[in-house]
Formats: C-alpha cells, structure tokens, sequence
C-alpha cells in the first residue's frame, strides 16, 4: 500500500514529526486542527464556532489533497477548552455533517498550544 503525506507547509511538521493527514489506501487520517492560518495567525479569537467553522474548511483542504472529501468523514474527534461551548461547536459540525452524520466525540481538555485556540479536530475518513 502505497502511503502519502500531505503536508501543510508548517515548521512545526518537520519540527514534531507529522503530517497535516496520511492517505494509506483508502483510509485517510487528518491530524489534530487548530484555527491557525497560513501566517500563523489563530481566526476567530473568543468565538469556538468561527474557529470550528475554520477548522472543518482547512480539514476540507486536506482531505481534497488526498483524493478525498468531507463527504467521506467517518469519524470526528473535537477537543475544546471549555465543555460550556459543546453546542457552539457542535453547532458547526451540524452545518458540515448533517446529512453524514459520522461518529463524533467532543471533550473538555485542559489547555491547546496557544490559549487562543478554544477548539481542536481530527478526523478520520474512508474514500469508497
């Protein structure tokens, strides 16, 4: 099976050992995603929706690069920083998968890397 990287171009890749996702198959793993832009700025500073918002469009982005789509998401696995925002956040992943409805959990955690990002994502998807 052949495994492909795909990689968003961040220092912090090489710097940690990882890939923005990993395509091997037919199963592609998109690795944990903060509101952080192309410049290292974080978007949707105090608002867990916008930043969820942000983050299933840069997720979207990945999983194109390898041959996939949101479409295939089987799996969704949301961290934020404080449980109040569940519907916040939820609320976002409702507008992404509504009609997909893939297996989710969403879990308080103590802290992310920078005390901006409220949310992180990960997901896992299948291309049929």
């Amino acid at each position: 099976m052949t495994r492909q990287l795909i990689s968003s171009g961040t220092s912090w890749e090489k710097l940690y050992g990882y890939s923005r996702a990993v395509r091997l198959g037919n199963a592609v793993y998109v690795a944990g995603t903060t509101a952080v832009d192309e410049s290292g700025a974080v978007v949707g500073e105090d608002d867990p929706h916008e930043q969820a918002r942000f983050i299933y469009a840069k997720i979207g982005k990945a999983l194109a690069e390898a041959g996939a789509s949101l479409r295939d998401v089987v799996r969704v696995r949301t961290f934020v920083t404080d449980i109040s925002w569940w519907t916040e956040v939820a609320r976002a992943q409702g507008e992404v998968f509504a009609d997909i409805r893939p297996a989710a959990t969403l879990v308080q955690v103590s802290a992310l890397v920078d005390p901006k990002l409220l949310v992180e994502i990960e997901v896992d998807a299948v291309v049929a």
